[in-house]
């Protein structure tokens, strides 16, 4: 028997991950409790989301702990023991400003929840791959010193840097900057991951993502941008857009291309390795664009506001260099693109606004066919099939 752990389970990444390597055969093991729930309110909830995994995919096991509970950690791992062969941890407290409220429980979820499940690997499945989902923020502000362009609509790099073709790589410092405490605790994790790999020899790859969406984000004012801010379009929410002029720049990556990557490296294992992963220049766009762009594919306006005032430690211009990913791995791509991506979330949104409203409804759940019309329905077997 084949399993995967997988942590933030009914997350973005988590349940795309649920889905996937379920259907490569695997028994999924998920560990959730929900603490989307407590960081950002009843309708950051991923409670739907797990309700869909329970519902349909084949052997899934949930269990709904804290990843901070040593005791129940090492319990779960010690009951399929070396049967574990994949671990992905995805589960995290991901807000800059949130972070500030609660700097002890940020750091404890982001760091010591992620050096509970090193260790538990360690003991218990020392030969699985151990998947990290760090973020683009242990870079902190340091891209911020970039030389950068003002155009109509977005910030851009001054085309002479190296960094202009393909985005910022790997080797860019994490030191001397404002990271926010969010950015703070991830590095932390991220270094401790990179190190349970170069100290102890176990296959751990950190992934340092840019910003993450699909149909699948429960997105927040305090996370999760796209997702929001297609949600304001959808539902006619006001929507507040802070500092840079709304020009930063981001870069996108659907969570079924970044599960296609982890896919990748668990078939052929590095130690701790460390990748860029986001849209890169594939995927990007400014806050001006992507307004338009929801505007386009809902088909509504959007009603937002203004404030100078930007998050602390928040990019005015990133996007990944995916390069180095890409020449260890040279047979993974991109299957989304920006508009297929706020397509399907415009279409998430709207199918939970209309299952919520249904007589009886627990919360708004997304039946198993939301994502109906658009690449991911065939992903695992036009990936298995290629590899």
């Amino acid at each position: 028997m084949k399993v995967a752990v997988i942590t933030g389970s009914a997350g973005l990444i988590g349940a795309e991950a649920v889905d996937f390597w379920a259907a490569q055969g695997f028994l999924t093991v998920g560990i959730d409790n929900d603490l989307r729930r407590y960081f950002f309110g009843p309708e950051a909830s991923t409670a739907w989301s797990r309700r869909r995994l329970v519902k349909t995919v084949p052997g899934y096991r949930h269990y709904s702990v804290d990843i901070r509970d040593r005791k129940a950690i090492l319990g779960i791992f010690a009951e399929y023991s070396s049967d574990i062969r994949f671990v992905l941890h995805t589960a995290a407290q991901p807000s800059h400003d949130w972070a500030a409220r609660e700097p002890l429980t940020d750091f404890s979820v982001n760091a010591e929840g992620t050096l509970v499940l090193l260790e538990a690997t360690r003991r218990h499945c020392p030969e699985a791959v151990f998947v990290f989902t760090s973020t683009n923020k242990v870079y902190g502000d340091a891209p911020n010193r970039l030389p950068l362009v003002e155009l109509a609509t977005r910030w851009e790099l001054d085309p002479t840097h190296p960094y202009a073709e393909r985005g910022i790589d790997e080797c860019l410092s994490v030191d001397q900057c404002k990271h926010s405490l969010f950015g703070a605790s991830k590095l932390a994790a991220d270094v401790l991951v990179q190190e349970y790999g170069r100290y102890f020899g176990l296959k751990t790859g950190v992934f340092r993502g840019g910003c993450l969406t699909g149909g699948g984000h429960s997105g927040t004012e305090l996370h999760g941008f796209l997702s929001y801010l297609m949600r304001c379009c959808v539902e006619g929410r006001p929507y507040t857009v802070f500092g840079y002029r709304g020009k930063q720049v981001r870069d996108n990556i659907h969570s079924g291309d970044l599960v296609n990557m982890f896919w990748h490296f668990y078939q052929n294992p590095r130690v701790g390795e460390v990748y860029n992963a986001g849209g890169s220049r594939h995927s990007h766009c400014s806050m001006l664009e992507a307004i338009a762009l929801c505007e386009e594919i809902s088909g509504n306006k959007l009603n937002w506001n203004y404030t100078d005032t930007n998050r602390i430690g928040d990019h005015i211009w990133y996007v990944s260099d995916v390069s180095k990913f890409r020449s260890h791995y040279p047979d993974w791509s991109y299957r989304y693109d920006l508009p297929a991506t706020l397509a399907q979330i415009c279409q998430g949104w709207r199918q939970r606004r209309e299952a919520a409203s249904r007589p009886g409804a627990q919360a708004a759940f997304v039946p198993s066919e939301w994502t109906e019309g658009f690449p991911a329905v065939n992903l695992q077997e036009s990936l298995v099939a290629s590899s």
